[in-house]
């Protein structure tokens, strides 16, 4: 697409405060499989938050709200039986669509698989939900008194099914090829994806959603631990305003990626320096003891071993785990199968 049109022209010419924040992102990737070796109990922990954050923000930027709490754990658990109004029914289908993609199922990127994300965010809906816009279609501003101006112009209705296609083709092509650093071309697709607006509803939250699978499989994964969209809804003018900045002369082929890609890479680095914070956060806070009972009781398998603690958590002593093993199975939370070194354990409850 128009993004992709010309790479090395400019991707050759990346500003340092870019290069930065690039420099920071690959960092913070270097350190992730440390972090899943040595707090497995702490990710966990994590991703399940991030879900929720996720979720919840993604749908609230396009305002979408459900304020029961109690309302939203039910039915991201899957557990509401009913559906009571839109909001709900498309909190719900978000929900449906960031699930699939935390699949490995979902590859390869093509058009179809942004068709199915679609269906599955209005599934629940009344609305006919995997296909492309019939009619064109404009992003516009609301003003206080209910006027309108019109911020950009999508690529015609008629021309949809065309761009969409050669922006999946051309962004494979890149990725296959690794000329590039793959975080800047997911930032590109974003971009060219929102661009497009393939959509009459839901291109924000398809763009958004698919951004996480794309960064996961280039192996930044900070966004199953952090949520992208929570740091999104929570500077929501700098998101618009740097879509609109990166989108002057898009069709003549002439708009400035960086606006955008700063403002992506700027939501990225932050992302990996909370996850940081968090991590020491851990490893500093609680006594040993306290880690080795969260991580039997909530992440361990079940049947677990000694070494199963042992590599979650490194620099706990034999000793400590034996004594947090031994009151868990007086308190009747854990019971041994066996004897000696072979002795395995399981949750009894």
């Amino acid at each position: 697409m128009r993004s992709f049109s010309d790479l090395d022209r400019f991707i050759g010419q990346v500003p340092g405060y870019l290069v930065t924040a690039l420099s920071e992102v690959d960092v913070g990737r270097g350190s992730e499989a440390l972090y899943r070796d040595q707090l497995p109990g702490l990710l966990s922990q994590l991703a399940n938050r991030a879900r929720v954050a996720s979720i919840t923000a993604s749908s609230a930027i396009e305002g979408i709200v459900v304020e029961d709490t109690s309302r939203v754990d039910r039915i991201l658990a899957g557990k509401a039986k009913t559906l009571r109004n839109r909001s709900e029914q498309e909190l719900a289908g978000y929900r449906d669509a960031q699930d699939y993609l935390f699949q490995d199922a979902w590859k390869p990127l093509e058009v179809g698989l942004l068709l199915h994300l679609h269906k599955l965010l209005f599934a629940h809906t009344a609305a006919a939900g995997g296909r492309f816009k019939t009619e064109d279609n404009l992003v516009v501003d609301r003003g206080p008194a209910g006027e309108i101006t019109v911020r950009f112009r999508p690529v015609s209705a008629a021309d949809t099914p065309f761009h969409v296609a050669e922006l999946v083709d051309r962004y494979n092509a890149e990725a296959s090829a690794g000329r590039h650093h793959p975080v800047l071309l997911v930032g590109l697709f974003a971009l060219d994806l929102l661009v497009i607006h393939p959509f009459e509803d839901g291109n924000g939250r398809v763009a958004r959603a698919l951004t996480n699978a794309l960064l996961m499989d280039a192996g930044y994964t900070v966004s199953r631990y952090v949520s992208l969209e929570q740091a999104i809804a929570e500077s929501a003018d700098d998101y618009y305003q740097a879509l609109l900045d990166s989108t002057h002369g898009w069709h003549e082929g002439r708009a400035d990626p960086w606006p955008w890609l700063g403002y992506f890479l700027g939501v990225l680095a932050e992302a990996y320096r909370t996850f940081a914070r968090r991590a020491a956060s851990h490893r500093a806070d609680g006594s040993k003891q306290d880690r080795v009972r969260d991580y039997v009781l909530s992440h361990a398998p079940n049947p677990f071993r000694m070494a199963d603690i042992r590599a979650a958590l490194p620099g706990v002593s034999d000793q400590t785990i034996r004594v947090v093993l031994d009151r868990l199975r007086r308190d009747g939370l854990i019971s041994p199968d066996g004897l000696g070194r072979s002795t395995s354990w399981h949750r009894t409850r």
